[in-house]
């Protein structure tokens, strides 16, 4: 008799590691900021990077954020304002192929899906959003390729290697409620992308239509957007989710905008919590964990007898003057 094959992995973690008022609290005093990615990444197995949403990163920081973390940890990585959010999807293949020589590939196999966020207001339009989702490459030899369709805005700062031949996976996050739409759920599953579980404490469209063989999950807090926590209550909501979905089923009062079910088969889980504010995301990543039964190296109340990784140091505290 064959052994059962394991469930696929469910990854949770935090949106961004660089928080001012985490200083302190997370992290133990006196670590030193440039530190901090390694800390977080030995307490929580992945991280969505945010920084590439705002400008093109340079490929020395995606390598330094390689290094930085242990084997087996996971980045997401957001994609660029400019495409979404500025230029609409309108003429963006050689933006697309500037964030993709920008050094993505770098993460080598760190790199986990690549989140695309859509502004409000920001309605669908089935041919505008299908031209997108053809260009998006599902291979790191498709990625490598299009990269080359650089212009100069990467030159001489670019990274074009494929690392590796491995899947690509895209995940999109939509705020307006025009996406709530049969056709938009049948488009995603087309093209393998999935389509964002977002949590946004009722301000836009919460859809939870599995369009793809893992699931994206965004938690951007439960009562009051960005900052407020998730309690025992809300976490058993979701833990009891991913459970269904890591087991590849769908959960009875899924909000979904298309009646046709998605094809069943267990799917790989990646969840990030957003409500950063108060620096509630690490601790409710790692409660959101144990509910699950997965390891959380994290709990309340022992900040300074937590073990740090090796190689991290804290720098002495300085003393009061008298």
């Amino acid at each position: 008799m064959t052994k059962a094959s394991a469930d696929p992995a469910v990854h949770i973690g935090i949106s961004g590691w660089r928080y001012a008022p985490w200083r302190g609290r997370f992290y133990p005093a006196g670590l030193a900021q440039r530190q901090e990615l390694a800390f977080a990444s030995r307490v929580l197995p992945t991280i969505e990077i945010n920084g590439s949403f705002y400008s093109l990163q340079r490929p020395s920081s995606y390598e330094a954020w390689r290094d930085e973390t242990p084997a087996g940890f996971v980045f997401a990585v957001k994609g660029p304002r400019y495409i979404t959010h500025m230029r609409r999807l309108n003429d963006v293949r050689v933006p697309l192929a500037n964030f993709l020589a920008s050094g993505v590939l770098a993460l080598r196999e760190k790199l986990g899906p690549i989140l695309w966020q859509f502004p409000p207001r920001m309605a669908w339009e089935p041919e505008r959003f299908e031209a997108f989702f053809s260009m998006l490459p599902t291979t790191t030899a498709a990625a490598l390729k299009l990269a080359r369709e650089h212009d100069d805005n990467v030159a001489g700062r670019n990274w074009l290697h494929s690392g590796g031949r491995r899947r690509l996976r895209h995940a999109v996050e939509v705020r307006d409620p025009s996406f709530a739409d049969p056709a938009f759920i049948a488009q995603l599953r087309r093209h393998g992308i999935a389509l964002v579980v977002a949590d946004t404490a009722g301000r836009w469209p919460l859809l939870e239509d599995l369009t793809a063989d893992f699931v994206y999950l965004r938690l951007h807090g439960d009562k009051k957007l960005y900052a407020s926590g998730y309690g025992e209550q809300a976490l058993a909501h979701w833990a009891a989710r991913i459970a269904a979905w890591r087991k590849g089923r769908q959960v009875r009062d899924a909000k979904r905008a298309s009646k046709v079910a998605a094809p069943r088969g267990a799917r790989e889980v990646f969840c990030y919590f957003d409500n950063d504010i108060k620096v509630h995301a690490p601790y409710d990543a790692a409660h959101l964990a144990q509910a699950l039964g997965l390891p959380a190296r994290l709990e309340d109340g022992v900040r300074d007898r937590f073990a740090l990784p090796p190689g991290i140091a804290l720098r002495p505290a300085r003393k009061k003057k008298t």
